[in-house]
C-alpha cells in the first residue's frame, strides 16, 4: 500500500489580497439644467500696455524678462544718461547767463528811471531799458523751461513700470540703440482679465443687458463664474455681431491672456438626461462610460453626448437609460 504524501502550502513571503475597493457611480436622470448659448472666445488682460523709449540712447540695462513680475515703479530698462546729464548742465548754465542778464537789464531800468526823474534822458531812452529789462525776463523764463524740460529729459533715462503686472514680451537688446517712440517691454496686469466674445444679433435679446454667464476653459477643464460682462453697444457692420466683454475673478489662477476659452450664456432653464462630465471616456473618436451593475462589475458602453452644461453635467443624446450607474472615474473603472 502506497503512502500518501501531503504537501503543506507555504505562504511564507505571500501577500494577504485585499478586497477592491468599490466603484464611485452616479445615477443616470433627468435634472433641470441650465440652457445656454455658447461661443468662443480669448482672455485678453483688462490692463495691458507698451512702454516705449521718450530719449534717444543706448539701452545700458535690462532688468527684466518675459514672464518676471514687476512692482509698480521698478525700473524696468536704463539708457546712457551721459548725453542727457550733459544737457541738463548746459542749460543750467544758460540759465545761469540768462539770470545775469536780467539783473544787469533791470539795474540798467532801475538807473534810467532816476535820471528821467532828474530830466537827465528822454522818455524814448527810459522806454528802451524796461523794453530790454521785459526781454531778459522773457529770456530768462525761456532759458529755465529748457532746463526744466532736460532735467525731464534725463528722467526718462530711466524707464520704470507704470503698474504692478507680468512681462509679456521685450523687444530691445542690451546696447542697441533706441530712438523716441521705440517700443521697449509689453507688459499686463494678471489679476484683472477677461474674456472678448462676438455675440449675433439674434442672441442679444436672449442674454439681456446683464447676462450669467460662466467659462469654459477646456485645456484645465475647469469651470469659472464670470464676475461681470459688458455688452458693448456697438455691432460689426460686417458680421453683425456685437462684441461682449466678460470679467473674470481678480486673480484667477492658471488663466492667461491669449488662451481659449467658450462662454456659456444662461438663455434659460430645461429638463435634460445627463450625467457627470468626470464620467465619459474619449478615446479618439469614441465615447463612451462604464456602466456598473448591480454586482458592483463596470462594463464599457459606448454613448453618444450633447452639449455640456455649467453644473459640472453633460447631456446624454443615447446610449444610456435613467436610473442606471456609471462609474465617476473610467480610469479605475477601466483597470477593474
Amino acid at each position: 500500500m502506497k503512502k500518501a504524501w501531503i504537501f503543506p502550502l507555504l505562504l511564507c513571503g505571500v501577500m494577504p489580497v485585499q478586497a477592491a475597493e468599490p466603484l464611485a457611480v452616479a445615477s443616470v436622470q433627468y435634472r433641470e439644467v441650465s440652457q445656454s448659448y455658447r461661443a468662443e472666445g480669448l482672455v485678453e488682460a483688462s490692463h495691458q500696455s507698451t512702454v516705449s523709449a521718450q530719449i534717444s540712447g543706448r539701452i545700458k540695462e535690462i532688468n527684466f524678462d518675459v514672464g518676471d513680475h514687476v512692482k509698480q515703479g521698478q525700473v524696468i530698462v536704463r539708457i546712457d544718461e551721459r548725453e542727457a546729464a550733459q544737457a541738463v548742465v548746459g542749460s543750467q548754465g544758460q540759465v545761469l547767463q540768462a539770470q545775469a542778464s536780467m539783473q544787469n537789464a533791470k539795474s540798467i531800468y532801475e538807473r534810467n528811471k532816476q535820471l528821467f526823474n532828474q530830466k537827465f534822458i528822454s522818455q524814448a531812452a527810459l522806454d528802451k531799458s524796461l523794453a530790454d529789462y521785459q526781454a531778459a525776463q522773457g529770456a530768462a523764463a525761456a532759458t529755465q523751461a529748457g532746463a526744466s524740460q532736460a532735467s525731464l529729459a534725463h528722467g526718462y533715462t530711466a524707464v520704470v513700470a507704470p503698474y504692478a503686472g507680468v512681462v509679456a514680451a521685450r523687444m530691445v537688446e542690451m546696447g542697441e540703440m533706441v530712438m523716441p517712440g521705440k517700443p521697449l517691454m509689453t507688459g499686463f496686469d494678471p489679476s484683472e482679465l477677461r474674456v472678448v466674445v462676438n455675440v449675433p444679433q439674434h442672441e442679444l435679446f436672449a442674454i439681456g443687458t446683464q447676462p450669467d454667464v460662466r467659462i469654459e476653459v477646456p485645456a484645465l477643464h475647469r469651470w469659472i463664474k464670470a464676475a461681470s460682462a459688458t455688452v458693448q453697444p456697438v455691432a460689426d457692420v460686417r458680421t453683425h455681431s456685437t462684441q461682449v466683454r466678460v470679467y473674470l475673478p481678480e486673480n484667477e489662477v492658471g488663466i492667461y491672456p491669449g488662451m481659449f476659452v467658450r462662454a456659456h450664456f444662461v438663455v434659460g432653464k430645461s429638463n435634460k438626461l445627463v450625467i457627470p462630465m468626470s464620467a465619459v471616456l474619449r478615446r479618439s473618436e469614441v465615447v463612451g462610460v462604464y456602466v456598473v451593475d448591480g454586482k458592483g462589475a463596470a462594463k464599457l458602453r459606448q454613448v453618444r453626448v450633447g452639449e455640456s452644461t455649467a453644473e459640472g453635467l453633460i447631456e446624454v443624446l443615447a446610449g444610456l437609460n435613467p436610473n442606471e450607474k456609471v462609474a465617476l472615474d473610467p480610469v479605475k473603472a477601466g483597470l477593474k
